[in-house]
């Protein structure tokens, strides 16, 4: 909003078109200097002039009615008419709109994707809860997006997980504890397999029955999979998180001969040391294995037809992978064997990488058995939550629910903060504090404006008398300069959205989320909000409104809600 007015400004004095300009304008270091900050740095050359000179004859010509500028070494400062802008600004928040910049654009997202027979881990909060955040970020700002839960439910690690149950499997402790028990039997294989060269052929062998759809290990297989499922479903109802669509690996089983077929066809499969593979020399990586040896698939084959499925199928225009950083190499080989294999639009498949979790400094591994499990780190989050209310606020209503929304919002907030490509070495007790950058600390400041409005409307009659305003273009004047930027901050919500869907990053939100929160603080520290002044309090509680819409709304992207009482 007011980078387009500043933009649209400019634009009448330099020879840029006003997105140009508005890629390029700054926030000045100090509230101060100005509003908003244009460098004239890039116009140095075109105008065979230093950017001091320039700053300073665009200031001299400048002629705005409501913008006043002025030249601050290389930089034009802007500054804002507060009567003129603040009431067309509060009344274009109160429209909540953003740029449908999405629309028309089918995006479908793979998310989640745990493996089946092992215990839903911290680890799984990154792909589940970025791809969650992607999904509502892409449909606000208009595109039709489709959620898949890519459940690994194929490949080798059955025919070891088989293999572990036939040698040492005990049915009794399997149905006490079918996730549990399925994890010690995997962990168990890999111990054994370090001296055990009959183990890995064995694996081996029960993954080829599989495929070929041998009863037995086709029972266990379900077995294994009907177990997990209501693990997963389990933890994705703690988590709000819903999919469109679940499908396993295996549901591609029948789609993976045609794969093959046309890759024959093509000439693009080699042999290499009894397997079959697509060469990626021109593209400087390794071949791509496309069947084993013993004729079984792997990763690559199923990955290539499920990414035709979805695109001739489910009709994406975008196919956004929210998978680990490590798999980095295996969809670049995908990728590029399907524009071998002549797909135009493979270059609409994008991985959406993230960083390693580390619990506490530990890493995780379930071959090692080394499991931080989530449902277990959620039930402590929400205990400490319960501890902390019962302290500062015993009389709390529904402290059991707040607790719930104020516990897991700590834990996906925590990560969500951080740039999915940075390791994140998680710590409850950090993502906990009230006082830091974190999810507890967002969340009170939305309780607080819900506490400030409530004490307006308390005072001075309903909610909607205390900030009806009998002089909308003075309102912004009574805001103060704390509630000025404030205001300013507010209106750029929509730059948030469109940058973080642009880069598939999240952490954009959630920093947006703690500027909003700092800023709507610092408001209430230095400005009175509930006061006699009828013109001052209700600018102020109007304000304050919007401040915690946005704050909600934010944090709603990110999956996280926002109680009115902490």
């Amino acid at each position: 909003m007011i980078t387009q007015w500043a933009a649209n400004a400019l634009k009448n004095h330099v020879p840029l078109e006003a997105d140009d300009i508005s890629k390029r304008l700054e926030t000045p270091p100090s509230p101060d200097m100005g509003d908003i900050a244009f460098p004239c740095f890039t116009l140095a050359k075109q105008f065979r002039k230093a950017p001091q000179e320039i700053a300073q004859s665009i200031a001299g010509a400048w002629d705005h009615a409501h913008i006043t500028a002025s030249a601050a070494g290389p930089y034009v400062n802007l500054t804002f008419d507060r009567g003129y802008y603040g009431s067309l600004m509060m009344e274009g928040l109160e429209q909540e709109k953003v740029p449908e910049t999405g629309k028309g654009i089918r995006v479908v997202i793979d998310m989640s994707s745990p493996n089946i027979a092992k215990p839903f881990g911290i680890g799984h909060l990154r792909s589940t809860m970025i791809g969650a955040a992607l999904y509502h970020m892409h449909k606000l700002a208009g595109y039709d997006v489709v959620s898949v839960n890519h459940l690994g439910d194929w490949g080798t690690q059955f025919g070891k997980q088989i293999a572990a149950y036939k040698r040492w499997g005990d049915d009794e402790r399997l149905s006490a504890d079918p996730i549990g028990e399925s994890l010690n039997l995997y962990v168990r294989f890999h111990e054994e397999a370090e001296h055990d060269e009959t183990l890995e052929p064995e694996a081996r062998e029960w993954f080829r029955k599989l495929e070929e759809g041998d009863g037995e290990a086709r029972s266990l297989w379900a077995y294994f999979v009907d177990v997990s499922m209501k693990e997963f479903s389990r933890m994705y109802d703690r988590l709000n998180v819903r999919f469109d669509y679940t499908l396993g690996e295996s549901f591609y089983n029948d789609k993976m001969p045609a794969v093959v077929d046309s890759l024959k066809e093509k000439g693009l499969l080699v042999e290499s040391d009894g397997a079959l593979v697509v060469r990626l020399d021109e593209e400087g990586m390794p071949p791509c294995l496309i069947l084993k040896k013993d004729g079984t698939t792997i990763y690559p084959t199923r990955d290539l037809a499920t990414a035709i499925y979805r695109h001739d199928e489910m009709k994406a225009d975008r196919l956004l992978y929210v998978v680990g950083n490590e798999q980095r190499l295996h969809f670049q080989q995908v990728f590029a064997v399907l524009r071998r294999m002549g797909m135009d639009w493979a270059d609409s498949c994008t991985h959406v990488p993230f960083g390693l979790m580390k619990f506490e400094g530990k890493k995780m591994s379930t071959r090692r058995g080394k499991i931080v499990k989530l449902e277990n780190v959620l039930d402590e989050a929400v205990e400490r939550a319960l501890a902390i209310i019962n302290e500062k606020n015993p009389e709390l209503e529904s402290k059991q629910r707040v607790a719930e929304a104020v516990g897991i919002g700590a834990v996906i907030f925590g990560d969500l903060k951080n740039n999915r490509l940075n390791e994140v070495d998680f710590s409850l007790e950090d993502a906990l504090n009230f006082d830091g950058e974190t999810g507890p600390y967002v969340q009170y400041t939305y309780a607080r404006t819900q506490s400030v409005l409530a004490k307006g409307a308390a005072a001075y009659g309903t909610a909607e008398d205390a900030m009806e305003e009998t002089d909308p273009n003075a309102g912004a004047h009574h805001l103060g300069d704390a509630g000025w930027e404030l205001l300013k901050l507010l209106t750029r919500f929509p730059e948030a959205l469109e940058r973080g869907v642009r880069n598939q990053e999240p952490s954009v939100l959630a920093r947006y989320a703690l500027d909003v929160a700092q800023s709507f603080n610092q408001f209430y520290n230095k400005e009175r909000i509930v006061i006699e002044d009828a013109q001052v309090r209700k600018a102020r509680l109007r304000l304050t409104r919007l401040a915690g819409r946005t704050i909600a709304r934010t944090m709603g992207l990110l999956g996280i809600q926002t109680p009115e009482r902490m």
